[in-house]
């Protein structure tokens, strides 16, 4: 049973589940060129749609460090609030294996430069998330290709971790009991971003899926309703289609057959972990006041002299440490 007290009665508050059939509910694209994020109708984990993410090394459409293609929405996530948030990811049978930071996704601080507050990424053969405000890893799941991984976290978004907090489930087992931190930087909001950001060392194609995200007040709002039909296993996902721009309003659907009797696997066992080694972050850079996988973003409110109020600080205190680890915005 699930009791969350202070919440009167439950409401979905934003879905970016792709249902529209093109990429409208997100705020905008951060994407080199079209066919790099593509709604497509197969594979989908739930509905009609899905988004398709592929980068290529030298993919860097903001001219800032390591290569992207994201969506962004401005939820404005704020001090204070509480939210569920469900979605399913699928990495292509084959996604890249490297001794780096791949983020598929992560909620973002609308400060000037640094790294976000809470983040999902992958490295070697794990998936992890991080909270770069105490340099933690407390979760890590082995990473299996070609299934759909449902993650459901809920969070109690605040600077202070007397009162922030996270709670993790993953393929509906629950991996993360409830666990103060602070889950933003003070003074400033988090927004969503969705789809693949990664160093710019990795040089293989890297392709996966994202598919029903949904942002809520209780648990009961995100849990799926119908049984999830098992998409299989994406045929070619690591060859992206042709460099020529497509439609964003014209879903795709991806060539070949797909298996529909795989079943979905177990991820494997979680591994927690309180301490975390400098070069376990994204990046390699422990993030003190949230500085970690050299992200320089001019997001939300860009950049300006004087930054965020703590990444700011962070960034200037260790620009002699890491500058030479990480490709600075000119």
């Amino acid at each position: 049973m699930f009791l969350l007290p202070g919440l009167a009665s439950g409401d979905i508050i934003w879905r970016g589940d792709f249902e529209t059939g093109n990429r409208s509910q997100y705020t905008r694209e951060q994407m080199v060129s079209s066919d790099r994020l593509l709604v497509v109708s197969n594979p989908v984990a739930e509905g009609k749609y899905a988004l398709k993410v592929t980068v290529k090394q030298g993919d860097d459409p903001i001219n800032s460090s390591g290569n992207r293609n994201e969506l962004v929405y401005l939820g404005k996530e704020k001090e204070g609030s509480e939210y569920y948030y469900r979605w399913k990811v699928m990495f292509a049978p084959d996604f890249p294996s490297v001794d780096t930071w791949q983020l598929f996704t992560q909620w973002h601080h609308d400060g000037c430069c640094g790294s976000p507050p809470l983040e999902f990424y992958v490295r070697g053969e794990e998936m992890r998330m991080s909270l770069n405000s105490d340099a933690t890893i407390p979760w890590r799941g082995k990473l299996v290709r070609g299934v759909w991984h449902e993650f459901i976290l809920h969070v109690k978004w605040s600077a202070k971790a007397s009162t922030g907090f996270v709670e993790l489930w993953h393929n509906k087992e629950k991996v993360l009991a409830k666990r103060a931190a602070a889950t933003m930087y003070a003074g400033q909001n988090n927004y969503l971003k969705l789809g693949l950001y990664r160093s710019d060392t990795v040089k293989p194609v890297g392709v996966l899926y994202h598919d029903g995200f949904i942002q809520a007040t209780t648990l009961a709002d995100v849990l799926p309703t119908t049984p999830t039909p098992d998409a299989g296993t994406p045929v070619d996902a690591g060859t992206p289609d042709s460099g020529t721009p497509v439609d964003a309003g014209t879903p795709q659907v991806d060539a070949g057959t797909v298996d529909a009797g795989t079943p979905t696997v177990d991820a494997g066992p979680p591994v927690t972990d309180a301490g975390s080694r400098p070069d376990e972050f994204p990046g390699g850079v422990i993030p003190p006041g949230g500085l970690s996988p050299g992200e320089d973003d001019e997001e939300a409110v860009g950049c300006n002299s004087s930054g965020g109020p703590l990444a700011g600080m962070a960034l200037l205190g260790l620009m002699g440490l890491v500058g030479a680890r990480r490709r600075r915005r000119s």
